[in-house]
């Protein structure tokens, strides 16, 4: 995405990265390079089945079903290329996705000239990614940076109030909106606006106005500061009030009845009459039973990207969440929404076959992933090396702000026995066959895959002399040519691990454009690959021909009620991004422990309940002393290897004990705690009092989420539901409860518990 000075950098790259604006096909007279006859000299006009080869099969007009193909799966994943709409068809190269309409006629003959005469199948693809990433390291390699800087991203969804039928319904009106916030003069001249359509001149403001963004649901916006945040503590400081004026910006430009909520999931999607407009289930892109095809933002990339996860899988995505069990609720239950005698597609016997599982809430589509909301951030390093480490030591801290954060206890109308939307999310977008899930025994694919291509991370890559081979996964698949290139390219051998395991998968778009012009400058391919590997951090290399540095990515947190929680999280991070780099801290356990505490994370009340393997001494060579009035002493010396058994150095502790610290520890010797690791950051920067009271008020909220005195979002939405009036004790969410607690939220949103609805997430403020 192309943001001005902002390009890239706190934007996620996961949907987005290759621009948004429609593909608008090149009219070539004369396709060159290619062995059809029929094909080199193709005039505009003529009926696309004149130019077809004959051994492809029949492509379908829009509007009309698509074809149904049975073929088995080629030896290579396939490679599918988006043209301006998305109906597959089958040639060497693999799945195409092309609709004919009559102004695409040059640009389907164009790719079957590709076809036919020069393909460019998925290892030459694959082979030029791993050149382009190459060259990007090596020119960004040596790269400084003066300071940190650092975004946020926020998402929105919007919610539609039918007040005389006590109703509430997702508004599918992103691009309304958008357009209207992109014509919005005064908008423009502040320096915000909507980079996709248009934008101010933020450069020339000291404080630009917030920009939006669309997002893979209709429903959904995403918004953004004007520019990055630095380092200072009025940076710091600016970031609530930014985003209440993000918010009162989207709202002014929605209809009276609308209103941008910040709720992870909302809880009815899914369900009958939950959108406005309505539009008929079962369309030919997602073939879901439950949402329709218009509910994902209609540019090419995204219903592309829904259909390709199908083919590739072969089947229908299977999100099942384990139901909450409550007094009245039907044991064995079964998910009453899923429709058994629906037969418009192939992928409809996904549920007659077992995909409907019982005791679980049963989704079939990307929409109940992607459309999901969460709180991103996304930090510029100083340089390669700074970028690595901040990655390896933000990654075990993940899990426990996935924890802290948890705000997903619904899912379709049911309440989940599940907090966290991030298993969810991973479901929602598993393209891995029957084989790479071992299923089957491996014969067309390479690798039997342990992970979907969104879930936790699986590498370490600082080059740390902390981090022991005892901490790596010893069973990581990679794509070991990649690797050998890399390596002999010049990269370190953790480096290339960790961008060989990426490779291992398909990418899952490739524009056709991208398949006429392999230009080493430039990042399409590999950002082909990148942007589709969602991992709960991501480390990003300079765009190719920017000024920016290197970037990473904190994926795990879940959208927060109200800004002051969104910005106490933002702001918590950040903290302890300087603490760890000021300090040097160590928080290294085994990846794998990593990955098993995500999962824990996911438990109801996971914050009280559960306990998270996690690192007992942050320190390199000195013994723990950041109690809060102390200041750890800073070690400019490179740290030793360690030594010793690697179990000695970790343990299972409860999120208190990971923030607040071990206060009860017998020889002293505790984890001191991540806030009052932080304070003692904040101790040695000699921060002045007023500010420390304002910074005091965001660590308060986090020291008191962990150790229990304030609930997270999913327990006190959970308690909502279970204390509503219309509740049956039948985990049933109905229209009604949604209603209430949808306008609850707003009013948190609005009040943040000063009138005491929300007091047990926020306290009594003032």
């Amino acid at each position: 995405m192309l943001l001005h000075q902002w390009e890239g950098f706190a934007q996620r790259s996961d949907m987005r990265a290759r621009g948004r604006g429609q593909r608008k096909p090149r009219r070539l007279q004369r396709v060159p390079n290619c062995k059809s006859p029929a094909l080199r000299q193709t005039p505009l006009n003529v009926p696309y089945s004149a130019v077809l080869p004959e051994h492809l099969p029949a492509i379908a007009v829009q509007n009309q079903k698509p074809p149904i193909h049975t073929s088995a799966r080629p030896a290579r994943a396939p490679t599918r290329i988006g043209l301006p709409t998305a109906t597959p068809y089958r040639t060497n190269l693999g799945w195409v996705c092309c609709e004919i309409r009559a102004t695409s006629l040059a640009a389907l003959a164009n790719i079957i000239s590709s076809a036919l005469g020069t393909p460019l199948d998925w290892p030459e693809a694959k082979k030029v990614a791993g050149q382009q990433l190459l060259a990007i390291w090596r020119n960004a390699k040596g790269k400084e940076r003066d300071a940190l800087l650092w975004g946020d991203e926020i998402e929105y969804l919007v919610v539609c109030y039918d007040q005389d039928n006590h109703k509430v319904r997702l508004s599918l009106r992103q691009a309304d909106i958008l357009a209207a916030l992109a014509n919005d003069e005064k908008l423009l001249q502040q320096g915000g606006g909507v980079p996709d359509l248009q934008t101010g001149n933020a450069d020339a403001k000291d404080n630009p106005a917030p920009v939006f963004h669309p997002e893979f649901g209709r429903f959904m916006l995403e918004a953004t500061p004007g520019k990055p945040w630095g380092i200072g503590f009025k940076d710091l400081l600016d970031v609530e009030p930014n985003m209440k004026w993000r918010r009162a910006i989207a709202k002014d430009h929605m209809a009276q009845s609308e209103f941008p909520i910040t709720l992870t999931t909302f809880p009815r999607l899914g369900s009958a009459d939950c959108i406005v407009p309505s539009y008929p289930v079962s369309g030919p892109k997602l073939r879901s039973q439950f949402v329709p095809d218009e509910i994902a933002n209609p540019h090419i990339r995204f219903p592309t990207l829904a259909a390709n996860i199908r083919w590739r899988r072969g089947r229908k995505v299977e999100v099942n969440v384990p139901v909450f069990k409550d007094e009245s609720t039907p044991w064995p239950w079964k998910d009453p929404t899923v429709n058994y005698d629906m037969h418009n597609w192939p992928e409809d016997d996904d549920v007659r076959n077992g995909a409907a599982k019982d005791n679980y809430i049963h989704m079939d589509a990307m929409a109940f992933g992607m459309g999901s909301c969460c709180l991103q951030i996304t930090f510029q390093a100083k340089n390669i090396e700074e970028g690595r480490k901040m990655y390896d030591q933000l990654s075990p801290i993940a899990p426990i702000l996935l924890a802290l954060t948890a705000a997903t206890p619904i899912y379709k109308g049911f309440l989940a026995d599940t907090d966290v939307r991030w298993n969810q999310i991973s479901r929602a977008v598993d393209d891995r066959t029957p084989e790479e899930l071992g299923e089957k025994p491996l014969k067309n694919d390479r690798w039997r895959l342990p992970k979907s291509r969104y879930a936790s991370n699986s590498t370490y890559i600082s080059q740390d002399p902390r981090l022991r081979p005892q901490y790596l996964d010893p069973d990581l698949i990679i794509d070991a040519d990649i690797k050998q290139r890399l390596v002999e390219g010049g990269m370190d051998d953790l480096l290339a691990t960790h961008f060989a395991h990426l490779f291992i998968r398909d990418p899952i778009v490739v524009f056709a454009e991208d398949l006429q012009d392999l230009d080493l400058t430039k990042a399409d391919h590999f950002e082909n690959l990148q942007s589709t590997n969602w991992q709960h951090m991501r480390f990003k290399p300079p765009p190719a021909g920017s000024d920016m540095g290197w970037r990473v990515e904190f994926r795990p947190m879940e959208i927060q009620i109200t800004d002051f929680e969104n910005a106490a999280f933002s702001i918590f991070i950040v903290l302890l991004t300087r603490a760890i780099l000021s300090f040097n801290l160590n928080f290294y356990i085994p990846i794998t422990l990593v990955s098993e505490n995500m999962e824990t994370a996911h438990i109801r009340d996971a914050v009280s309940t559960q306990k998270f393997w996690f690192r007992k001494n942050p320190f390199s060579t000195h013994k723990p002393s950041g109690t809060g009035t102390s200041t750890p002493v800073r070690n400019g010396s490179r740290p030793a290897t360690p030594t010793g058994p690697v179990e000695e150095e970790y343990e299972q502790m409860s999120v208190n004990e990971i923030i607040n610290g071990q206060t009860n520890s017998t020889d002293g010797n505790g984890f001191p705690g991540l806030i009052p690791l932080v304070e003692s950051y904040l101790n040695s920067m000699n921060v002045d009092v007023e500010t420390r009271c304002d910074l005091a008020t965001y660590l308060d909220l986090i020291r008191k989420r962990a150790n229990g005195t304030y609930w997270t979002a999913a327990k006190w939405i959970r308690h909502f539901v279970q204390t509503h009036p219309a509740y049956k004790k039948d985990s049933v969410v109905g229209d009604d409860i949604t209603y209430d607690l949808v306008k609850a939220a707003e009013q948190i949103t609005r009040e943040e518990g000063r009138d005491g609805l929300g007091k047990e997430m926020l306290g009594k403020r003032r």
